[in-house]
Formats: C-alpha cells, structure tokens, sequence
C-alpha cells in the first residue's frame, strides 16, 4: 500500500503540560493507590497548594476510580453502575486531572511521555511531562494465556464496561436460547463457564448465577436447571484466602446450587466456542469469563526504574522505589517487603486490604521528605493480614476474620457493611445503601442495555441503509453481535496472546480483592 506524503512536516517537540514554579508530584494511575495517594497528599498539601508551592498532577486513563469490589453487585444489577466509580474531579478537587496514558517515563530526566485525548487530534505526537517526584501507580492489567480461542472469545472482568457488558450479554443469551429451535444452539447458549477460582471469579458467578435464575421465571421456556454454571479452577481449592476451612464450604455453596466446580482443571482452548477443559470435557458454550490472575501493567517496562523477576516495581518498606530518588510506588505495580510477614523475603500480596492502606503511609512519607526528613527516617509500611471476606450470592458468604469464620447471611451482611465503609465519599455510601434498601422491597432489574455499546448503531442503519423507494425498512433491535462476543476493548494496551506463561488459573487476587 501507498501512503500520501505528510505534508505537514516534521512533528513539533512535544510541548510541555504548563506548570507552576512549585514542586510537581507527579501521580501515574487513577486506582486505589493513585487516587488515594492524590486525596491525602491534597489535604496534607493544602497550603502549600494554595501558595503554588506544591502541585499534584494525576493522569489517568479514565476520569474515575473502580470500586472493583462493587462489580459483581454492578453486574447483577444490584448496584448502579455510576454508583460504582468515584469521579476523580470531583474527589480530587485540588488536584489537576489529566485524561490520558502514560506511554514512558524516563526518571533520570524527570520525564514522562503522555498520550492524552486530544493528542491524535492535534497531530503533535506524545506530551511531554516534568516532574520532581514520581508516584508511578498504573495498577495492573489481565493476564491472559496463550490459549487458542482466548483472545477472540473470552471476557474479561477487571473493569465496569466488562462487568455491565457480561450482564447484558447473559440475558442476551437467554433471549437467544428462548427464541431458537436449534438445541444445539440452545445449550451453548445457556452454559456458562469462569476460568479463575479467586475473588473475582466466584463472586462474580454467584452474584450473575442468582440473577440468572430469578430472571428465568419471566422466560415460558427457560427453568433454572436449564442453565449450567461450570467454573474451572487449577489449583485444589477455591478463595484461598478465607482459608481452607471456608474455601470448602464455599465448594459446596456452589454445588448445592448446580454449579459444576472443577478442580486441578485448566482450560485448554475455547476456539469455535466450544470450552475444552484438561480433564477433557467439552462444552459448546457462548460465554466464558476469564478471571484467571493479572500481572502488572506494561508501562513499566517502558521505564528506567528497577523491576523484579515479575515485572514489578523493586520497592523498599519505605514506599520508595529501591534505590532511585524522588520515586514513589505501591498497589499491584509494586513489590513491597511484607516485614509483618513470618516468612522471610516475602512481598505484600496484590489485594486492596494493603494498596489502601500503603497510600497512608506513602503519602506521609512524600510530605515528610518534602519537608526535608532524611530517606531513612521515614515511616515503613507494615499491616498484618486480618482476614477476607467474600459474597457468594444474595444472602450467602464467607469470611476469615481475626480468626472468626462465618458462612452463609452473616458472612454475607459482613461482606456489604465492610465494603460500604471502605467505598470513598459519603455520597457513594449513602446511593449505595439506598439502592441496597430499595432492592430488598422491590424486584430485580432483568433488563439488558446491550445497545448502550453502540449507541450510534440505530442512528447509522437509518442513514445508510434507509429504505428507498418501496424498499423495506431495517429491522429493528439490537445490532448484530459479532462472533467474537461482545466484549469492546478498553482503551490501553493491548494484552499480547503470548503473555509470559505464569502458573494459569492460580494466581492471587489483585487490587479488587476483598481483603478484611
């Protein structure tokens, strides 16, 4: 193919985003520890704010932050979508937001290269950013395998567009599985399959499994045992974090409901959607969720900072990245020594529990070196684990806290009271718990939005395929949904088919876990 020639020349440098004369912390990431970080950096700062002597500078690829445990709830259609995410303008009011991806960061120049929005429109390449310290935060991303079949048919469930898209997909399917003649057809559309047996992956099959089966009662042709819930799990036990005792119960939680739960099993290809499993079952199915681990986010492999053997950030107890000035990490991106820990060497584990509270400690450290206390002075980050809580459905959990173990409504009532406190903002707190009220007094929502993932869909059938003179008019409904399942890559990288081959299926949870 021949391209024309650019005839607008050379790009320009990348101009600089405009900044005060005071000192710039730079805030990568709008996550937990991002935002966190941000919020009380803000309040710590407020004079210094205030005089242009200090300036927080956030960029984020989105203009919010995902209360990830609320996700299974979003996706069941128990909380609002919007009631999910925290506006980071309106949180963040002293801050300065930028909506765009971090490409680089080059710290021995104090740079970073940033992707916003309006860059490929101005046709002047990647902005160019200054900083004076560095809080690098970008979270982490799924970690796929290289299964065939993976990358063209699973979905995800890391974000609130994957969380709302696999709910309007489930009850698309059974729309799809009431209307055909086809058994075929039929089966595959009411079998669905979760890779992945951690937080993410149980509680979301509880939670989409109880809405399911409520909304079978409104199909004349679909009974509850029609449908067949399969999750597959490669190690021997399931939520390994409320321990073994609670991960059993929860083994027999799911079974007492019809959900086949296999252990020691792998998926080993989900290629013309038919789910092929290590123990060799097949299943024709049209939705399988992977929720099977994550790894870090690929900006850190465009960075001059030191990583582990895992592609993590090298941290110190301290927060600060291990042996580089002015630079600050935390969350998933980073491995920070669990000095709590009775194992030796050992590293916080990925979860909320220790990304929310690590933002305490790394915030009060950033100010303190701000105000000229020596590195080694600084407060270290030490929390011993206290325990997990998880849903499996309406009115059923487990939890492991402080050496308690509950199952069943007052795991479940434990589960809502601990993640309604820990949500961000009063006004989150106060619509959540009111769409908690008004579900218990009145009936599920079974509706499905899936036109909302293409919204200009209706719009563009009417001007370009508009009836002419006496010719038929287009039919209505939704647009077809192609064979790659309905799942529309988010903005950002694109997570490659041939990830490093970590152990599958088994790795800890991440930022969304539901630590106690």
């Amino acid at each position: 193919m021949v391209k024309a020639a650019d005839t607008r020349g050379p790009a320009p440098d990348p101009p600089p985003i405009a900044r005060t004369s005071g000192t710039r912390i730079l805030v990568v990431g709008g996550g937990y520890v991002g935002m966190y970080t941000a919020l009380r950096l803000q309040r710590k700062l407020r004079q210094e704010i205030a005089r242009g002597e200090a300036e927080i500078l956030m960029i984020s690829p989105d203009p919010y932050m995902t209360y990830q445990p609320f996700l299974p709830e979003a996706a069941a259609g128990s909380i609002s979508p919007a009631h999910v995410v925290v506006p980071l303008r309106r949180i963040l009011d002293r801050c300065r937001i930028v909506i765009g991806e971090v490409t680089a960061v080059e710290h021995a120049k104090r740079t970073a290269r940033v992707n916003t929005l309006a860059t490929e429109e101005e046709g002047a390449g990647a902005i160019e950013v200054t900083y004076d310290e560095l809080v690098i935060a970008p979270g982490s991303v799924s970690r796929t395998l290289p299964i065939p079949g993976l990358a063209e048919y699973a979905i995800g469930f890391k974000t609130l567009e994957e969380a709302i898209g696999l709910r309007n997909h489930v009850i698309e399917q059974m729309d799809i599985a009431s209307s055909t003649r086809d058994p075929a057809i039929r089966d595959a559309a009411l079998t669905f399959v979760f890779v992945g047996g951690g937080y993410a992956g149980v509680e979301a099959l509880g939670e989409l499994e109880d809405m399911a089966r409520y909304t079978a009662r409104y199909y004349h042709n679909i009974k509850p045992a029609d449908l067949k819930w399969i999750l597959v799990e490669a190690t021997d036990r399931i939520l390994p974090e409320v321990g073994e005792e609670m991960g059993r119960y929860a083994i027999r939680e799911l079974r007492s409901r019809n959900i086949d739960v296999r252990l020691t099993t792998r998926l080993e290809s989900c290629e013309n959607r038919i789910a092929v499993l290590s123990d060799g079952s097949r299943f024709p199915a049209r939705t399988v969720v992977w929720t099977a681990g994550v790894r870090p986010a690929p900006l850190l492999a465009a960075t001059d900072l030191p990583l582990d053997e895992r592609g993590r950030l090298r941290c110190t107890a301290r927060l600060t990245v291990d042996g580089v000035e002015h630079a600050w990490a935390a969350g998933d991106a980073a491995a920070v020594p669990d000095i709590a820990s009775s194992t030796p060497g050992a590293d916080c584990p990925p979860n909320a529990q220790h990304a929310v509270r690590q933002t305490k400690v790394l915030a009060g450290n950033i100010v303190a070196s701000l105000r000229g206390r020596p590195l080694d002075e600084l407060d270290e980050y030490a929390h011993r684990y206290v325990g997990s809580v998880a849903s499996l459905g309406l009115h059923r959990g487990v939890a492991h806290v402080y050496g308690r173990k509950l199952k069943g409504y007052p795991a479940w009532l434990m589960h809502r009271i601990y993640h309604l406190s820990r949500v961000p903002t009063v006004n989150r707190k106060a619509r959540v718990l009111a769409e908690w009220t008004l579900a218990g007094l009145f009936k599920r929502e079974i509706v499905s939005l899936g036109s909302l993932e293409h919204p200009r869909a209706e719009f563009a059938r009417a001007a370009g395929e508009g009836p002419g003179p006496g010719g038929p008019h287009p039919p209505k409904g939704r647009p077809h949904t192609p064979k790659n399942g309905p799942h529309t890559p988010k903005r950002g990288p694109h997570t490659p088919k041939d990830s490093p081959p970590d152990t599958p299926e088994s790795t800890p949870g991440d930022s969304g876990s539901r630590g106690g």
